[in-house]
C-alpha cells in the first residue's frame, strides 16, 4: 500500500517519527508555557509538592513534572430574583482581585425569640494562594457557611429593636470576626453589608402601628406646646398691654394733677392779686363782701338752669345781694375817684 503512494517503508517510518516528535514538542510547549494575567496567580506543584506561586507574567515550567494545582470552588447565584442557584467550578488561576460573595437568605432568631430573615453581602480578597489553597477546601463555601454562623451569633446576642436599628454595627462586628478568621486561609475581608433585613408579616404590621401612633404622639405634644406657648404669649402680650395702659393713665393722672394745681395756683394768684387790688381801691373797707357778691354773680345761671333749659325760680336772700352789690358800686366809685 505504501508503494501505491510512491513512498517506501523507510520515508514513511521518517515521517511518522517526524509527526510524532512534532506532537511531542508541541505538547511540550503547550505543558510547560504559562503566561499570567495581572491579578492572578497559579500554584504550581513538583511531584505533588508545592513548588511555587506564578504571578504576572511569562513562566516556564518542566512538563510532566511540574503541574498547576486545580481547585474547586462553589457559587452560589440568584436566578429570577427569588431562587438561587448552586454551581460548582474547578480552576487552576486564582483571581486576586476583590470579589463580592452574595450569600442566600437565611433565617436568624433575635434575643427575644423573633425569626428574621436576612441577606448579606460580603466583600473579600485572596492575599495569599497557597495559603487559599492548601488551608482550606472549597474557600467560598467555608467563607459562606462561616458567615451564616458568625450572624447567627451575633443576631442572636441583640433583640429586634436593636438588629433592626444597629446595621453599621452588625456590619463592623462581623467584618472583624470574620477578618480574624479568614487570615489564616489568605484572604482579606474588607467589607460585610446586611443586603436585607425581614422581620415577620405580624412583627411588621405591629411596628408600622407603633410608628404610626408614635408619629400622632409626637404630632398632638407639638400641636400642645404651640398652643400653650401662643397661650404664654398671648397672656404676656395682654400683661404689658395692661401694664403700658396703667403706666399711661398713671401719667395722664399726674399730668392733669400737675395741671390743675399749676391752675389753681394761677387762680390763687389771680385772686390774691384782685384782692390786693381791691384793698388797694378801698384802704378801709373789707373785701370779703366784694368777692362773695362776684362768687353769687357766677354761681347765678348756674342754680337757676334747669331741665330742658327752663328757667327755676330759685329762692335768694335779697339783703346779702343788695349788701353786695353796694359793696361793688362803693368799690367802682371808689375806683373813679
Amino acid at each position: 500500500m505504501l508503494y501505491l503512494f510512491g513512498m517506501s517503508p523507510i520515508a514513511f517510518g521518517f515521517i511518522f517519527f517526524f509527526v510524532v516528535l512534532l506532537l511531542f514538542f508541541g505538547m511540550f510547549l503547550l505543558k510547560s508555557v504559562y503566561m499570567v494575567q495581572q491579578a492572578e496567580a497559579i500554584v504550581v506543584e513538583r511531584l505533588g509538592r508545592y513548588d511555587r506561586t506564578l504571578g504576572p507574567g511569562l513562566h516556564l515550567i518542566t512538563p510532566f513534572v511540574d503541574s498547576p494545582r486545580s481547585v474547586i470552588w462553589t457559587f452560589v447565584t440568584q436566578v429570577d430574583n427569588r431562587k438561587y442557584y448552586r454551581f460548582s467550578k474547578q480552576f487552576s488561576r486564582i483571581d486576586l482581585r476583590e470579589a463580592v460573595y452574595d450569600f442566600p437568605k437565611q433565617n436568624v432568631i433575635t434575643k427575644d425569640n423573633v425569626t428574621m430573615e436576612i441577606n448579606a453581602l460580603l466583600y473579600y480578597q485572596i492575599t495569599d494562594p497557597k495559603a487559599a489553597v492548601y488551608e482550606v477546601n472549597n474557600l467560598p463555601e467555608a467563607i459562606e457557611k462561616l458567615t451564616q454562623t458568625t450572624l447567627r451569633n451575633v443576631i442572636g446576642s441583640m433583640d429586634l429593636d436593636e438588629s433592626l436599628t444597629s446595621r453599621d454595627h452588625i456590619n463592623e462586628r462581623l467584618r472583624a470576626i470574620l477578618d480574624e478568621a479568614t487570615d489564616k486561609w489568605g484572604v482579606k475581608v474588607n467589607r460585610v453589608e446586611l443586603q436585607e433585613v425581614n422581620p415577620p408579616e405580624d412583627i411588621r404590621h405591629a411596628m408600622e402601628k407603633q410608628m404610626r401612633a408614635e408619629r400622632d404622639r409626637r404630632a398632638q405634644m407639638l400641636t400642645a406646646e404651640g398652643t400653650k406657648f401662643a397661650s404664654i404669649l398671648e397672656a404676656e402680650g395682654v400683661q404689658q398691654s395692661q401694664i403700658l395702659r396703667a403706666e399711661g393713665e398713671a401719667q395722664a393722672k399726674v399730668l392733669c394733677a400737675q395741671a390743675d394745681a399749676t391752675a389753681r395756683l394761677k387762680i390763687a394768684e389771680a385772686e390774691a392779686k384782685a384782692i390786693s387790688m381791691v384793698q388797694q381801691a378801698m384802704p378801709n373797707g373789707d373785701p370779703l363782701p366784694y368777692l362773695l357778691a362776684i362768687q353769687y354773680i357766677k354761681a347765678l345761671p348756674e342754680m337757676t338752669k334747669g331741665k330742658d333749659d327752663k328757667m327755676i325760680i330759685v329762692p335768694y336772700e335779697a339783703s346779702s345781694m343788695i349788701g353786695a352789690l353796694s359793696s361793688i358800686k362803693k368799690v367802682f366809685e371808689t375806683i373813679q375817684q
